[in-house]
C-alpha cells in the first residue's frame, strides 16, 4: 500500500508502507525453520500479533519487542535474514533504526 509521507523539504511524496510485522514473523519462522534461538523465540512469538508498532503486547510497546526481537535474532543469518530484519527495522521510529 503506498502512503503519502512529508519529507525534509516539505513536499509530499508517496512510499510504500511495510508489511503487517505479523506477516513477517511469519516469514522469519519458516526461514529460520526450528532452530530459532531460545533468546529470540518469546519476541518472535509476539510478533506475530503486532500490526504496527503502535500495537502493544501486553505491557510490551511493539516498539520494545521489535528491539528486543533485533537484539536476540544475531544467529538468523544470511540473505534471507537480512532483508527480513531490514523490513523489520522499517516498522520502528528512526531514531531506533541503525
Amino acid at each position: 500500500m503506498k502512503v503519502n509521507e512529508i519529507g525534509p523539504t516539505g513536499l509530499v511524496s508517496q512510499v510504500e508502507s511495510p508489511r503487517p510485522i505479523r506477516e513477517i514473523a511469519k516469514n522469519i519462522y519458516v526461514a529460520w525453520g526450528d532452530k530459532v534461538y531460545f533468546g529470540a523465540k518469546p519476541y518472535l512469538d509476539a510478533l506475530r500479533y503486532l500490526d504496527t508498532v503502535a500495537d502493544d503486547f501486553g505491557q510490551d510497546s511493539g516498539v520494545s519487542v521489535v528491539l528486543y526481537f533485533l537484539a536476540n535474532a544475531q544467529t538468523f543469518r544470511g540473505t534471507e535474514a537480512r532483508a527480513l530484519k531490514a523490513e523489520l527495522r522499517l516498522h520502528l521510529p528512526k531514531e531506533y533504526r541503525k
